[in-house]
């Protein structure tokens, strides 16, 4: 399935210009990816793109001390209706979690989360997506493939440090 992921990601430089699934299935199929492999990843980009579209637009710029308040709707109370998790916070992982992923996947996603480059909620749907994975234990580097997929579902180009960090695998090329 991560094959067919990287093929995705490499051939639809924007999620926008993906086409719709049946159709990507035909060409992934043309490309000569076997039908178990394109019908999981098209099962798991289908829960990317729900992810994403229910998913607030995610801002990686850094914040003011106000940016992380969401203002209420007016005619209600002034006090803040969702409050971003605060850098005091700790996310604890779940076994299953901790079985699925290892130490080596949660202390790079910790790694990305600690250079600023990912914001809580886009945390959340990359374990979310590596849950969703067909596969027992993920690897670092089908890891680093979901990763780059949330991204790309969102529209962000990622930096080019973080985009050397998530590609050095010399079998798979990114833009």
């Amino acid at each position: 399935m991560f094959d067919v992921l990287v093929f995705v990601y490499e051939h639809y430089w924007e999620a926008e210009a993906c086409p719709e699934l049946p159709l990507l299935g035909r060409r992934l199929s043309a490309a000569g990816f076997e039908g178990d492999e394109i019908e999981q990843a098209l099962h798991w980009l289908e829960g990317l793109d729900a992810a994403s579209k229910s998913a607030d637009l995610i801002d990686i710029a850094p914040k003011t001390k106000t940016d992380h308040l969401i203002q209420p709707v007016t005619g209600l109370p002034s006090q803040p209706l969702v409050l971003e998790p605060s850098v005091q916070s700790l996310r604890i992982y779940s076994q299953a979690e901790l079985n699925r992923l290892g130490a080596e996947c949660l202390g790079f996603l910790q790694f990305l989360e600690s250079a600023g480059v990912m914001p809580c909620a886009m945390r959340e749907i990359v374990l979310e997506r590596a849950m969703a994975s067909p596969v027992e234990e993920v690897t670092l580097d089908d890891f680093k493939i979901i990763i780059l997929m949330v991204y790309w579902s969102f529209g962000i180009e990622p930096d080019v440090l973080v985009l050397d960090e998530l590609c050095d695998d010399e079998d798979r090329v990114c833009h």
